[in-house]
């Protein structure tokens, strides 16, 4: 079985996927920073076997770009690249957000990974959702972030309705034993 982990930039998928990876193997699926667009290939990780509550789920961990609508040069300009690097990661962002909609035909579940800090009507939002739902793909939502003051869980509950919502800290690992019940939930 195959975990894909969708969401837009920096939202916290490959922080989520990384404590996963640690929790049980020991090792990390990739590298995750401030900069938007860190993760502009899909990853994956396979063998991943988790416990909870006596049972085990074993799943490969499929961590895709974050999904943008617009992804221009000049945002990574701020984060002081070079004109020729900020072009380089444009691209190479461009072409992630591609390989993640592709990759919807390989997964059997999805974890939607978003900012709990963030306004959750956007239009990045609803189109992962919208396609994931015409898809017919067992979901389940992330509010990540939680420990952030700024945090607004009802906001994204009241956004997706629809879906079990779970909210975590994927960098301090609050949450996370609730979020592998959840996973179990999932896939049945």
């Amino acid at each position: 079985m195959s975990l894909g982990f969708y969401g837009p930039p920096n939202a916290g998928k490959t922080t989520l996927a990384n404590k996963i990876c640690m929790d049980w193997l020991g090792e990390e699926i990739g590298v995750a920073s401030h900069l938007p667009h860190e993760t502009r290939e899909v990853q994956m990780k396979e063998g991943v076997e988790i416990e909870s509550d006596g049972k085990k789920l074993n799943f490969n961990i499929v961590d895709t770009p974050g999904i943008a609508t617009k992804i221009d040069y000049e945002d990574f300009l701020k984060f002081k690249l070079s004109k020729k690097k900020a072009k380089s990661r444009a691209k190479e962002a461009t072409k992630g957000v591609i390989d993640s909609i592709k990759w919807l035909d390989n997964v059997d579940a999805v974890i939607v990974v978003l900012d709990s800090t963030q306004n959750p009507y956007s239009q990045v939002n609803i189109t992962i959702i919208g396609n994931l739902a015409a898809r017919n793909i067992p979901v389940l939502i992330v509010a990540n972030k939680v420990d952030l003051k700024k945090s607004k869980i009802k906001k994204i509950e009241n956004a997706f309705p629809q879906y079990p919502i779970i909210g975590i800290s994927a960098k301090k690992g609050k949450g996370i034993d609730e979020f592998y019940k959840e996973l179990f939930k999932l896939v049945k």
